[in-house]
């Protein structure tokens, strides 16, 4: 084997394996406390153990209970055992029979010594299967680690120094040639002077190619400049462990962990160290790719939530610590879901990556822009102390958020809403910063979008009765605060009642009976207006079985549904057709009145949840006509059964210039009868409205003039005395 290598052997391995590995080494101070340069030892012995598997003399370390937990290379072939998995073997089985005793006490007298004590005795070894009952004449030289929790043992076999020393090396010499682990020793220069085959294949050279080189050259910048500071610590006499990137010859990289140790020559002069180097390039890839997942948004690219809070946390402690200020800036595209809806999902991914380029485009390198969700970004402008500087961030983004976006052949335009928070203004934890950043996004939502609010308390209060009003729906809903009263819809010919409209009313513990105005908008803005949705149908369906079973006639109920309600999934509505077939109610006993803005919607779930409400056998409606843009063709294409002409074109009824509106209604009213369609008029409230629609040919009307909304028991009362009116 090469000279470094034979110097390593008798000038460091034979010292510090024998003696160094084995004594204590640091004092004790008079109180028996470890000293701060035992403790420092000691860390450094029990993370760097792995330095002796390139030791050429044989080193067990075992347990109290004899078990043997780490073997060297040597050790591992002389024994027969797998150097990563030694098994649950006990030391005393290689033991001849005839020294186990002596053995036991040597254990003992190494347990309670603070020096390293000797045996001779005979090993039955695997690895020499003609030695017969003899055995073979060994030396152990033993001591007890530091801790006193295992015992490390070096192997010296009974043969003479010189033949002993030679045969380590040949052995030695075979192992590190076959070993599954890289070694590579650099002189004092840091140039390679001997690499294994493993280690030189593990990089893709040949050994005589790496032989001379600096290990620096093998290594990009990042990892040359750890190698610098390690080198340092090395001349010192301190061992060191440490994950490096190297570079392989076909330009890859290889991540590998360095186990290494200095070597100096008799007279303590650093001579080189030599490294044992392990391929941890799939562990590494494996854990990057983990964090990444668990930090990073995987379509953007930006940090994730869980990074972004760590970012803000990180920065608040900064901007505390330094007196300086902080801006979160909470981001929310506008009509996004509109955007997804009609163009679907593939389209509004494609969106989101070019929003979070564009925002952070518009921000320093220094700043966090991180995606937390949805349409939902943030950004973290640290060390920000004008206002003027934030002032400019946000209209800088709020303008490249509402430029159009292409995506794939299609343009479309979206706006942002932005909260802005202060810190430590406006929060001085994370939380609350980010809480209140988000209630500043709703308020400027709230001012007409496509703009940014800064938090105030007023918002706080905001949010708070907002919080509270959810509250008390959701236990409205569990208590049947909930009503559902009727309001007739006369038929003009002959002044009967063949339907109604249901109108929701919520009574209110404190405050009394509440119309739809009061709750439904929030409603919708929270998510409860499906929970509120689902529960009316139900009630309703219920009170038009009890009517039709009281009266022998079936009462067509009409039900008001909100444009979020058709742009839901169909699976919350799939049962309903088999509740309606349950309770025995005809085809069309249930209408749904819809608005313009949901028949304008072209989106995928609205024109579907339009053919599943016909296909369950339900009514359709369109409330409010004349106010909006619909067209008569549009009414005929979604299959609308009843067109209901808004209060507004009604109110003109009856007043002194009333022949622009008479004229519109009974054109409206005789365009829809040719489309085969019935007409309600709303919002009647005298007898001239009544007359002139009767005469113009309508079909049904409603409004105060005929009743007002009443609750279920005085409607069905009403029903009752109807056949004597």
């Amino acid at each position: 084997m090469d000279t470094p290598l034979q110097a390593l052997s008798a000038a460091n391995c034979c010292s510090r394996c024998h003696d160094g590995a084995l004594q204590h080494g640091a004092p004790l101070l008079d109180d028996g406390v470890f000293s701060p340069e035992r403790v420092k030892a000691e860390r450094e012995q029990a993370y760097f153990n792995d330095l002796y598997l390139l030791a050429p003399v044989a080193y067990v370390v075992s347990g109290l209970d004899g078990v043997i937990l780490q073997v060297n290379l040597v050790a591992a072939e002389l024994l027969g055992l797998s150097r990563e998995r030694p098994g649950h073997v006990l030391f005393r089985s290689y033991i001849h029979e005839a020294f186990r005793h002596d053995y036991a006490q040597f254990v003992q007298r190494v347990l309670n010594s603070s020096e390293p004590e000797r045996i001779q005795l005979q090993l039955l070894l695997p690895s020499r299967p003609g030695a017969g009952d003899a055995g073979l004449p060994v030396t152990l030289l033993g001591s007890a680690d530091p801790n006193g929790q295992a015992l490390r043992l070096v192997l010296e076999q009974a043969e003479g120094k010189l033949a002993a020393l030679e045969r380590s090396e040949e052995r030695f010499r075979r192992i590190v040639h076959s070993a599954v682990e890289g070694i590579w020793e650099i002189d004092a220069q840091a140039l390679t002077s001997f690499v294994n085959p493993k280690m030189a294949q593990m990089l893709g050279y040949q050994i005589e190619d790496m032989l001379g080189q600096p290990l620096a050259s093998f290594m990009d910048d990042e990892g040359r400049a750890i190698l610098e500071r390690n080198i340092a610590w090395r001349q010192d006499g301190i061992a060191e462990r440490h994950e490096f990137k190297f570079l392989r010859r076909d330009g890859s990289t290889l991540w590998a962990t360095l186990a290494t140790n200095p070597i100096f020559d008799a007279c303590g002069t650093y001579f080189g160290a030599l490294a044992l180097v392990s391929d941890i390039t799939a562990q590494r890839v494996a854990s990057e790719r983990i964090w990444r997942q668990a930090n990073f948004d995987q379509l953007t690219g930006l940090p994730n939530r869980h990074m972004f809070l760590d970012r803000l946390q990180h920065e608040a402690y900064h901007a505390r610590r330094e007196g300086a200020y902080l801006a979160l800036l909470f981001i929310d595209l506008d009509h996004f879901k509109q955007v997804n809806d009609r163009l679907g999902h593939e389209k509004g991914d494609m969106l989101l990556r070019q929003a979070a380029r564009r925002i952070s485009e518009r921000v320093r390198a220094t700043d966090t822009v991180a995606r937390l969700g949805g349409d939902e970004f943030t950004v973290i402008l640290a060390g920000e102390g004008q206002l003027g500087g934030i002032e400019c961030v946000l209209q800088e983004l709020t303008a490249a958020l509402a430029r159009p976006f292409v995506l794939d052949g299609d343009t479309v335009q979206v706006s942002a809403s932005v909260g802005v928070a202060l810190y430590p203004s406006d929060g001085e934890d994370p939380d609350s910063l980010l809480r209140h950043a988000d209630q500043a996004m709703y308020a400027a939502k709230s001012a007409g979008r496509n703009g940014y609010s800064y938090f105030t308390p007023a918002l706080q209060q905001a949010t708070e009765l907002r919080r509270s009003t959810l509250r008390e729906m959701r236990l409205a809903l569990a208590q049947d605060q909930f009503e559902v009263h009727y309001q007739p819809i006369i038929r003009l010919c002959d002044g009967a009642i063949e339907r109604a409209e249901a109108l929701l009313r919520w009574r209110h513990p404190l405050r009394g009976l509440l119309l739809p105005a009061d709750f439904i908008a929030f409603a919708e803005t929270n998510g409860l207006i499906i929970d509120i949705g689902e529960w009316v149908f139900r009630q309703v369906v219920r009170q038009a079985r009890q009517w039709q079973d009281a009266h022998g006639t079936v009462l067509q109920i009409s039900i008001n549904k909100s444009a979020m309600e058709f742009r839901c999934d169909a699976a919350l509505y799939q049962d309903w057709g088999g509740y309606l077939a349950g309770q025995g109610l005809a085809p069309g006993a249930i209408i749904i009145e819809m608005t313009e803005a949901v028949l304008l919607d072209g989106a995928r779930q609205v024109v579907e949840r339009l053919r599943q409400f016909r296909a369950m056998g339900l009514a359709l409606a369109l409330d409010d006509f004349g106010s909006g843009q619909v067209s008569l063709a549009c009414l005929k294409t979604a299959d609308i059964d009843l067109l209901k002409i808004g209060r507004s074109l009604v109110s003109e009824l009856g007043c002194d210039d009333a022949r622009l509106g008479l004229g519109l209604c009974t054109a409206l009213i005789a365009l829809a009868q040719r489309l085969g369609l019935k007409v309600v008029a709303e919002g009647v409230e005298t007898a001239a409205q009544r007359d002139l629609l009767r005469a113009a040919g309508c079909d049904y009307a409603q409004g105060y003039f005929f009743s007002r909304v009443l609750p279920a028991g005085q409607m069905a009362r009403l029903l009752a005395a109807q056949p004597a009116a």
